[in-house]
Protein backbone atom coordinates (compact mmCIF):
# COMPACT_ATOMS: atom_id res chain seq x y z
CA UNK A 1 0.00 0.00 0.00
CA UNK A 2 1.61 3.28 -0.89
CA UNK A 3 2.27 5.68 2.25
CA UNK A 4 3.51 9.14 1.79
CA UNK A 5 6.99 9.41 3.29
CA UNK A 6 6.85 13.14 4.20
CA UNK A 7 3.70 15.65 5.01
CA UNK A 8 2.17 17.44 2.74
CA UNK A 9 3.71 21.22 3.52
CA UNK A 10 0.68 23.79 3.85
CA UNK A 11 1.72 25.66 0.74
CA UNK A 12 1.72 22.36 -1.52
CA UNK A 13 -2.20 21.43 -0.52
CA UNK A 14 -3.33 25.28 -0.42
CA UNK A 15 -2.07 25.19 -4.54
CA UNK A 16 -3.63 21.84 -4.85
CA UNK A 17 -6.93 23.46 -3.45
CA UNK A 18 -6.99 26.31 -5.01
CA UNK A 19 -9.53 25.08 -7.74
CA UNK A 20 -12.13 24.38 -4.69
CA UNK A 21 -13.75 27.75 -3.76
CA UNK A 22 -16.99 28.52 -4.52
CA UNK A 23 -17.93 30.87 -7.29
CA UNK A 24 -20.69 33.09 -7.53
CA UNK A 25 -23.93 32.27 -9.49
CA UNK A 26 -24.46 34.29 -12.39
CA UNK A 27 -28.16 36.38 -12.59
CA UNK A 28 -28.50 38.44 -15.88
CA UNK A 29 -31.84 41.48 -15.77
CA UNK A 30 -34.77 40.04 -17.56
CA UNK A 31 -35.63 41.67 -20.89
CA UNK A 32 -39.26 42.06 -20.16
CA UNK A 33 -39.46 43.11 -16.64
CA UNK A 34 -35.93 43.89 -15.65
CA UNK A 35 -36.21 41.60 -12.95
CA UNK A 36 -33.14 39.61 -11.83
CA UNK A 37 -33.31 35.62 -13.46
CA UNK A 38 -30.84 32.86 -14.06
CA UNK A 39 -29.54 32.87 -17.56
CA UNK A 40 -31.05 30.44 -19.58
CA UNK A 41 -34.30 29.91 -17.48
CA UNK A 42 -38.10 31.33 -17.43
CA UNK A 43 -38.02 34.68 -15.52
CA UNK A 44 -39.84 33.85 -12.01
CA UNK A 45 -41.78 37.29 -12.28
CA UNK A 46 -43.40 37.82 -15.60
CA UNK A 47 -42.96 34.38 -17.10
CA UNK A 48 -40.86 35.10 -20.31
CA UNK A 49 -38.37 33.51 -22.11
CA UNK A 50 -36.11 34.75 -25.17
CA UNK A 51 -38.52 37.33 -25.51
CA UNK A 52 -41.64 35.79 -25.63
CA UNK A 53 -44.21 34.90 -22.88
CA UNK A 54 -43.68 30.93 -21.93
CA UNK A 55 -46.00 30.79 -18.85
CA UNK A 56 -48.92 32.83 -18.03
CA UNK A 57 -47.78 35.34 -15.31
CA UNK A 58 -48.79 34.76 -11.76
CA UNK A 59 -48.84 30.65 -12.63
CA UNK A 60 -46.41 29.24 -10.17
CA UNK A 61 -43.28 27.86 -11.88
CA UNK A 62 -43.16 24.84 -9.94
CA UNK A 63 -43.25 22.10 -12.36
CA UNK A 64 -42.77 24.31 -15.70
CA UNK A 65 -41.27 22.97 -18.63
CA UNK A 66 -38.36 24.73 -19.69
CA UNK A 67 -37.54 25.88 -23.68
Amino acid sequence: MAVPKKKTSQSRMGMRRSHHALTIQAFADCKNCGELKRPHNVCAHCGHYDGREVIAAGKPLKGAVRV
